[in-house]
């Protein structure tokens, strides 16, 4: 697959709570950072996620009293898994990774900042219906191919993929460049959603000049 000069590479959520001793650590999700500095020269553009929650965030257990991590409840938008708190803003968890060293990067996305919505995809909050912005960013910029790496690959990557597609966008994601947290079989449900909605999953070593 040949890279666009119209094509970026967006990097979801490389922070240290997503990493090994984090507060939410996907398995191996330090992982990520090799192989995305591997590919990221080969992209004239780079935009990177960072979630970015208040202490109280509402998809934190700890704000439902006698709710557990990994347990879901209901809210207005729909179903809520409940996380351990984590990158909480301003603190080192919320940090990118120490590795990710990416001064070419153009943008840096804040997500999941407000206290009553959670935000997996980069381009919507989890009401499905408020946006961040970053279509519009993007096609302003001309921007019209989108390739996704990061954390965690059947959540925020997975979601923000699916979205690129309901916006019109084409979406890739770099297999290799993610890695997965598999809660109760979400792995095998992205993947299906990827096959409908036409997102392309491939190993960055398939991406030529």
């Amino acid at each position: 697959m040949q890279i666009e000069s119209s094509d970026v590479l967006i990097l979801i959520d490389v922070q240290n709570d997503f990493c090994p001793g984090g507060a939410l650590a996907v398995p191996c999700g330090d992982e990520v950072v090799a192989p995305i500095l591997r590919i990221a020269p080969r992209f004239a553009h780079i935009l990177l996620t960072q979630d970015w929650h208040p202490a109280n965030h509402t998809s934190f257990a700890a704000s439902h009293p006698g709710k557990k991590p990994y347990e879901s409840i209901e809210l207005g938008y729909g179903t809520q898994t409940l996380w351990p708190a984590h990158c909480v803003q301003g603190t080192p968890g919320a940090d990118f990774h120490p590795g990710l060293y990416l001064p070419q990067a153009e943008l840096i996305l804040r997500k999941g900042f407000r206290p009553q919505v959670d935000s997996y995809s980069a381009f919507f909050e989890n009401d499905r219906a408020t946006p961040t912005g970053l279509a519009g960013y993007l096609r302003e910029r001309g921007l019209t191919r989108v390739f996704i790496a990061g954390l965690a690959y059947d959540f925020c990557v997975g979601y923000s993929a699916l979205d690129a597609r309901r916006l019109g966008f084409p979406a890739v994601v770099l297999r290799d460049a993610c890695r997965a947290i598999d809660l109760a079989g979400s792995v095998a449900k992205m993947e299906a959603q990827f096959a409908e909605a036409g997102v392309a999953a491939i190993d960055s070593a398939e991406i030529t000049d």
